[in-house]
């Protein structure tokens, strides 16, 4: 009892300096259609403000975020600021369906929250189909005046945005995917700040360039904001050191390679050390599964001051399927201990979960046609649950108002049936590959500890699925392939510094243990950052209940879209 009062008083100290403390910084967004001309094809796309990728938003810890959204384009919307906790302002969190109805067009909506000990890169993009694809941006925290990074000032800070590119409308390519029950197509190039980069057909004059000054050190705050593929990123001949992911800093990592999921950020310090010339930058997917994807490589030109140098040093990269790069990279990270806006890991855990994710088999509907296996349409599931949005009002409405027959509390806390995972034997196992649609919640008691371990399947293709969590934070414990052992595994939990994510990486066929504290009351998504796996429901969602005064889920805002 003692323990969580003295947590629930610095919760609330620090809500209420950030909100003494903080300026209000307060931004238009106006959502509309742009042709632009990429891969030798004009093509509309959804963006805001007239850009590609959107406008950078830069703040402060403590500052009061105010976006008022103007929807011009002719689809619906919502904006979802990734990695933002929303403490007491859930509604402002965008994942639609889920926290809000849509914005529809010729509507607008205003967010408004603060940001609260947090600092580092995170990004806010389009939470309704496919539209991220083109609607998103960077979100800059930087500390509060006065205070200072954890490593030496870089001279200049760069945001790097990693993006793909479809030669169609993105929304009528998810649409087909849907209505014939398969993969959407891929994607025809991967950008860097919008561009594809001259490996690319027409594309030589775009071509992403950043000049440095030898001897400097840069900051490169790198966003995964693609689709549907996780990206190795290199420079030629430079090393980066890696100090911060997901807005948590961690212990300096100095690598040749950084691995970045859909949805994960990652600061890295590099020194212009080299010969004066210039450098490809370049990125190339990491893919896990033995399915058909966008095999191409974007890049981009570091290019040393006064270089005459017009052909660029190419980085030597990864193999498509190299795994042990990937895992090195993603278990090598530690956070940083008592470092600025480090949260020790909670101890005592209140609620256990086993969360086995993966892709499943729906039964095609009658009198519809469906191109999956077995003439059915490809599905995905957490615990065999495949989750489904309701459409008539959000969940958490139907929380703040106990509107029932939206969604049932009965989420599972590990699946209805114990197999072997990982074995590849059960691809096609008609009696365990269908899942069930539904709408189904956990919920949590407020500010109570949870400890998910989640676990790859090996159904249709084994692969690694980015897990991104809303609302919250949590320490990376471990990670692993194959079937978590609940006897051993648990023997190599890191407690002491563990890595501090909002978005994971699950090894393929294999598994990570996440641990969080739900100290906010509010409806709290969990899904699969790849978009292609989310309309088939790789998802689940958390309700947080009420805690004592203050901790309470306010009142919708006036303004909030109706269904």
């Amino acid at each position: 009892m003692a323990r969580f009062a003295f947590v629930l008083a610095c919760a609330l100290a620090l809500l209420a300096s950030s909100v003494a403390s903080g300026a209000i910084v307060e931004h238009s967004f106006n959502v509309n259609n742009l042709t632009v001309t990429r891969l030798c094809k004009e093509q509309s796309i959804t963006v805001v403000n007239g850009s590609y990728p959107g406008p950078a938003i830069r703040a402060r810890d403590g500052d009061t975020l105010v976006v008022h959204v103007f929807n011009q384009s002719p689809y619906n919307i919502t904006i979802h600021w990734h990695g933002i906790f929303q403490l007491l302002s859930a509604w402002a969190d965008g994942p639609v369906y889920v926290t809000q109805c849509p914005i529809l067009p010729g509507h607008k909506y205003t967010y408004r929250f603060n940001i609260t000990g947090q600092e580092g890169t995170l990004w806010w993009h389009a939470h309704v189909s496919w539209l991220r694809a083109t609607v998103h941006g960077a979100l800059i925290i930087n500390p509060k005046a006065g205070l200072s990074f954890p490593f030496p000032k870089p001279y200049k800070e760069i945001p790097i945005i990693l993006g793909e590119w479809w030669n169609g409308n993105v929304v009528d390519i998810e649409n087909e995917g849907i209505a014939t029950g398969i993969a959407p197509n891929n994607s025809n190039a991967y950008s860097i700040n919008g561009l594809p980069g001259d490996l690319y057909d027409c594309s030589q004059n775009q071509t992403y360039e950043v000049q440095v000054v030898k001897g400097k050190t840069y900051l490169l705050r790198i966003i995964n904001a693609a689709l549907n593929n996780q990206l190795f990123y290199k420079i030629a001949n430079h090393n980066m050191t890696v100090v911060a992911i997901d807005a948590a800093y961690t212990t300096p990592y100095v690598t040749d390679v950084v691995v970045i999921a859909p949805g994960q950020t990652t600061d890295v310090l590099i020194t212009a050390n080299q010969q004066t010339g210039s450098y490809y930058m370049a990125a190339t997917p990491y893919m896990s599964a033995n399915i058909n994807f966008d095999n191409t490589t974007t890049r981009g030109i570091i290019s040393y001051e006064n270089s005459s140098s017009s052909s660029p040093i190419m980085p030597a990269l990864p193999n498509p399927g190299d795994t042990p790069t990937a895992h090195k990279f993603n278990t090598n990270i530690t956070g940083l201990a008592g470092g600025p806006q480090w949260v020790p890991v909670p101890t005592n855990v209140d609620e256990h979960m086993f969360v086995t994710v993966g892709v499943n088999l729906e039964l095609c509907p009658v009198n519809a046609t469906c191109q999956g296996p077995f003439n059915n349409r490809l599905s995905a599931s957490m615990n065999n649950e495949s989750f489904q949005l309701p459409t008539n009002l959000s969940m958490m409405q139907a929380q703040f108002y106990n509107v029932s027959g939206i969604y049932t509390t009965d989420f599972p806390d590990q699946p209805a049936v114990e197999f072997d995972y990982t074995d590849s034997n059960i691809s096609l196992d008609l009696s365990l590959v269908y899942a069930p649609k539904s709408t189904k919640v956990k919920t949590l008691k407020f500010n109570s500890t949870v400890e998910i371990v989640l676990q790859n399947t090996a159904f249709l293709a084994i692969e690694n699925h980015p897990i991104h969590l809303h609302g919250f934070n949590f320490h990376v414990l471990a990670q692993g392939f194959g079937n978590y052992d609940p006897i051993n595994d648990p023997q190599k939990f890191n407690l002491v510094n563990p890595q501090i994510r909002n978005t994971i990486g699950v090894p393929v066929g294999g598994w990570a243990v996440i641990r969080f504290t739900a100290n906010n009351p509010g409806m709290w998504f969990m899904h699969c950052h790849l978009d292609v796996h989310l309309p088939w429901g790789l998802a689940m969602v958390f309700e947080v209940e009420n805690g004592p005064t203050p901790w309470v889920l306010p009142p919708p805002p006036a303004d909030l879209p109706q269904c």
